[in-house]
């Protein structure tokens, strides 16, 4: 009795993929190949199978609705999925109006900016108490930043380390990579303190070191809440400064992308580089972090341009004069309220796992800037289930292990006796890798491209020669790896004609005489001829047109053999002269010395030079 296994019940879903169908009936095809249990639907039940007892495992979607999610939901979802389904979930974003948010300001202290801080003194605490309005869980922190404090970036006279602006008889703190000034605190108070106490730097070039701090800030703890939605708001008037251009000060080590505070004070400044676009972006998405840029309008093109392709990154003009109400409404509608957002997600499976298990695959959706997820799980499957009126058979011990009190058991390999039955002679894979070994024998795959056959899978109908994107050249049949050409057509792809008619030249005669009918082509003889039957000689009868230099010489020695040595440099070997004349005629039209200004003459050649030692015998002219 034929018997269905765990494994070919595998091999059959992953072959035939979304379509293959299963026949569980004890008894179904007795004596078949163990593969004939696979097929389509329809096949099988022309073949006598019951329609109850075909499987044809369905793709199961099930949204685990206790998983408690504020923003992103469902906040679980299984999918179970056979090779070549697909299934499509809906996941729902909507940001909660009272969630709570964290807003880290991120200042550029270089004496550029004396007007801005000022500002910022009193639209900053604007800015916070309008915030609250949206979120009733509001912390705010700072922290500033200025250059590298190192030479070419700053001043290194002794007098300027300490006091950048002492030729403006000003008193400005000492120029600093990055100072983390306070951390997340909801003490509108403090927050306002700590900005009002703020004082400029400064330094020498025109870039800052804003993607440096901004580095530190994401990695660093500078109070960033779990649950908390984290905006990071970069305030400057000038371009920062990019990866590589620390060279100019010596530095040539990569920044690692890990947090160096100690004491709130950023001290790998002067030794690492400033961090890539690419790195910071990387950042900002693990730590979920949202991106701001606040910057005067010359600068609002470069960082536009330069942050485009980092995920949520929001680049806002800052303005000064309208530095309140601009700054407000700007950052405002990047927190506003907005609609549910749906994304329509599709997952598909494209075949079973290698190593036989049913691993589920854990695939999680998070939104940018958000620090919930959706997780989805997906399952494959691709054994068959066994029921009370049929049995699996068990690969390890050739005995039915399933049945109504039993579940299946994994399938393993067979054992060397039946795998030696499986290889062809040298071969030291089953069934040459196209085929599962069952008891022995072979069963072999089916695919896209054709079929596989052979007692170890060693044939198939594909694997034969393309013509113009045409197996067999759409003209014959790909039998053994070979093509069977159709009749009047030959060749390793079909692609050649049998019948030599198509080289016949308008003569009748086959390649004009000049050569021979090859596939459908004429290939001429002689390297002279050419064209598509060698009906072209550019050199055959150019015998005349050379030798005019030769007739000239004898006209002008009025033809006299006693003086016809005089023009052997030039008749010789060019030349011979016969008695009989067989060749084809010439014309040409040469000066006459003595009577006529032109003379026309005919020229009679022979082919082939019969003699070479009289040099002249006869010469047929024709004058006029």
């Amino acid at each position: 009795m034929t018997q269905l296994t765990q494994s070919n019940s595998q091999k059959c879903v992953s072959i035939l993929g979304l379509l293959s169908m299963l026949c569980n009936v004890t008894g179904f095809l007795d004596g078949a190949e163990v593969g004939e249990r696979c097929d389509l639907v329809g096949n099988l039940a022309r073949r006598g199978c019951g329609l109850e007892f075909i499987e044809h495992p369905e793709v199961m979607v099930e949204v685990n609705a206790t998983t408690s999610s504020t923003q992103v939901s469902p906040g679980e979802i299984t999918l179970t999925l056979r090779p070549g389904a697909e299934a499509s979930v809906i996941v729902a974003v909507q940001q909660l109006e009272r969630y709570p948010v964290d807003l880290y300001y991120l200042v550029d202290v270089s004496a550029s900016m004396q007007e801005n801080l000022d500002q910022l003194k009193t639209v900053g605490v604007a800015l916070s108490h309008r915030m609250r309005e949206h979120s009733s869980d509001l912390r705010l922190g700072f922290g500033s930043f200025v250059d590298k404090p190192v030479s070419p970036y700053i001043n290194v006279h002794p007098s300027k380390i300490n006091n950048p602006c002492s030729d403006y008889e000003v008193k400005c703190r000492p120029a600093h990579g990055f100072h983390h000034v306070l951390s997340m605190t909801a003490n509108m108070s403090e927050f306002t303190r700590i900005i009002k106490r703020q004082r400029i730097s400064g330094n020498m070039d025109t870039p800052e070191g804003g993607l440096d701090a901004m580095l530190q800030a994401t990695v660093c703890q500078v109070g960033w809440r779990g649950e908390a939605k984290r905006l990071l708001l970069l305030m400057t008037d000038q371009p920062s400064h990019l990866a590589l251009d620390s060279r100019l000060a010596g530095i040539v080590t990569p920044h690692d992308g890990l947090c160096h505070l100690e004491n709130n004070v950023y001290m790998e400044s002067t030794t690492m580089d400033h961090p890539s676009l690419g790195l910071l972006a990387e950042k900002l998405l693990e730590n979920h972090i949202y991106s701001l840029f606040a910057v005067e309008q010359l600068q609002y093109q470069w960082y536009e341009s330069t942050f485009k392709c980092m995920n949520r990154a929001n680049v806002l003009r800052l303005n000064v004069s309208s530095a309140h109400s601009n700054s407000n409404s700007s950052l405002l509608s990047t927190h506003s309220i907005s609609m549910q957002v749906y994304f329509n997600i599709t997952i598909g499976l494209h075949s079973c796992p290698d190593d036989d298990d049913d691993d589920v695959v854990q695939v999680f959706v998070r939104p940018v800037g958000y620090n919930e997820s959706s997780i989805i799980k997906v399952h494959s499957r691709c054994r068959c289930h066994c029921g009370p009126d049929w049995h699996c058979h068990d690969d390890t011990t050739h005995q039915s292990t399933c049945d109504p009190e039993h579940t299946p058991t994994r399938p393993h390999t067979h054992g060397p006796e039946w795998s030696r039955q499986c290889r062809a002679e040298g071969s030291g894979v089953d069934c040459n890798g196209r085929g599962v070994c069952v008891c022995g024998k072979c069963v072999c795959e089916r695919n896209s491209l054709g079929t596989v056959y052979g007692q170890y899978c060693q044939m198939d109908d594909y694997s034969c020669p393309y013509q113009h994107g045409l197996l067999c050249g759409g003209r014959g049949m790909c039998v053994s790896g070979d093509c069977v050409c159709e009749e009047g057509w030959t060749g390793e792809s079909c692609r050649c004609p049998v019948s030599t008619a198509i080289c016949l030249s308008d003569n009748g005669l086959l390649c004009s005489g000049r050569g021979r009918c090859v596939c459908g082509r004429c290939v001429c003889d002689n390297h002279q001829y050419s064209g598509a039957f060698c009906e072209r000689c550019p050199t055959c009868h150019s015998s005349c047109q050379s030798h005019w230099r030769c007739i000239d010489c004898h006209l002008s020695h009025g033809l006299s053999q006693r003086e016809a040595g005089e023009c052997n440099h030039t008749c010789i070997p060019l030349v011979g002269y016969v008695n009989d004349v067989t060749g084809r005629m010439g014309s040409g039209v040469i000066p006459d010395r003595s009577t006529y200004s032109h003379t026309n003459m005919s020229l009679w050649s022979a082919k082939k030079i019969k003699c070479k030692r009289h040099l002249f015998s006869s010469f047929s002219l024709s004058f006029s």
